[in-house]
């Protein structure tokens, strides 16, 4: 049995070594370099706790004695501070971490949220037609008239309305992750409507039909897989809109509060030091986030070339 399994696994690994994916990755400098950068981000940023020993949201660690402190390599700067330190004495390179975290968590969860609104209305709404289809694509329609930052903003006043300040501070991560969410699904729906519409007049949804596999079945089980390509390339795309979006609100200070700063609510905070010598705080932040964005742009650029086959050469 044991060599069962080893052989198993082996065929396994041999199928993926000859897959499409698998040979375009490794020819493509762009994937390569830009899934590295990623996954560096991401083990740093989950695992900061073990990769530095300042804690920058600890205020016992910190002393007010290091604020300002430029980058390690100017005249003034300190070895142990890399990128310098904020006006609370914190270590920069940390913060940015810690903060690359909240945007990140902030991010998929909202894509998440969205690509499961967006694809079970999508999909359903391709299958059944009729008036609800209709219903579902004019909802569709209508928001993607409105930006997408409005949209979180409209969704996060409306919170702030029905809620008191303590309790939205409370739930501010939840509240960031539902108005960014209901802000990106209509790009889902109409993805998987199209494709579902598509795949519902094949062969294979026809036989089930026939058989009598319920409509539940055939749309989760037969119709949900094959619509999933485009549907991926879509949510690693949105992934950066999103992490974007929330950079963006935190910005404006409709975000996550100071307490739990993220990478738009430390560029805010270091905003306010642009112009008295302290560049580092906000620039810091700032091309991280830039690079963050551009590396899982380029991802899924890589990812929408692989998986379209109209696209292939």
């Amino acid at each position: 049995m044991p060599q069962v399994d080893n052989n198993l696994n082996l065929s396994r690994w041999e199928r993926i070594k000859d897959s499409d994916i698998y040979h375009s990755f490794i020819k493509s400098p762009t994937a390569i370099i830009s899934s590295a950068i990623l996954f560096i981000i991401f083990f740093c940023s989950f695992f900061i706790e073990f990769l530095t020993p300042y804690t920058p949201f600890d205020p016992s660690s910190l002393s007010l004695m290091d604020a300002f402190t430029p980058p390690s390599w100017t005249e003034d700067g300190l070895a142990q501070f890399i990128l310098g330190t904020d006006g609370q004495g914190r270590d920069m390179l940390s913060t940015i971490l810690y903060g690359c975290r909240i945007s990140l968590i902030v991010g998929f969860a909202a894509i998440i949220f969205s690509l499961v609104l967006g694809v079970g209305l999508g999909l359903t709404a391709g299958y059944f037609g009729g008036k609800y289809e209709m219903v579902v694509m004019r909802l569709t329609d209508v928001q993607l008239t409105v930006p997408s930052i409005l949209m979180a903003l409209l969704v996060d006043g409306i919170v702030r309305g029905l809620i008191s300040r303590e309790m939205h501070d409370e739930m501010a991560i939840y509240v960031l992750i539902f108005a960014i969410g209901i802000s990106e699904w209509p790009q889902f729906a109409r993805v998987s409507r199209a494709a579902t519409l598509v795949e519902k007049n094949k062969d294979y949804v026809s036989a089930s039909t026939i058989i009598g596999v319920s409509n539940i079945v055939i749309m989760f089980k037969h119709i949900l897989p094959n619509i999933m390509r485009p549907v991926l390339v879509i949510g690693t795309i949105g992934l950066a809109l999103a992490i974007l979006a929330e950079s963006t609100l935190s910005f404006l200070g409709v975000g996550v509060p100071p307490t739990t700063p993220s990478l738009g609510t430390l560029i805010r905070l270091g905003n306010d030091f642009l112009f008295s010598g302290e560049w580092w705080i906000t620039f810091f932040p700032a091309i991280f986030l830039v690079i963050l964005a551009f590396s899982i742009n380029l991802l899924g650029d890589w990812m929408r070339d692989t998986l379209n086959p109209k696209l292939k050469k």
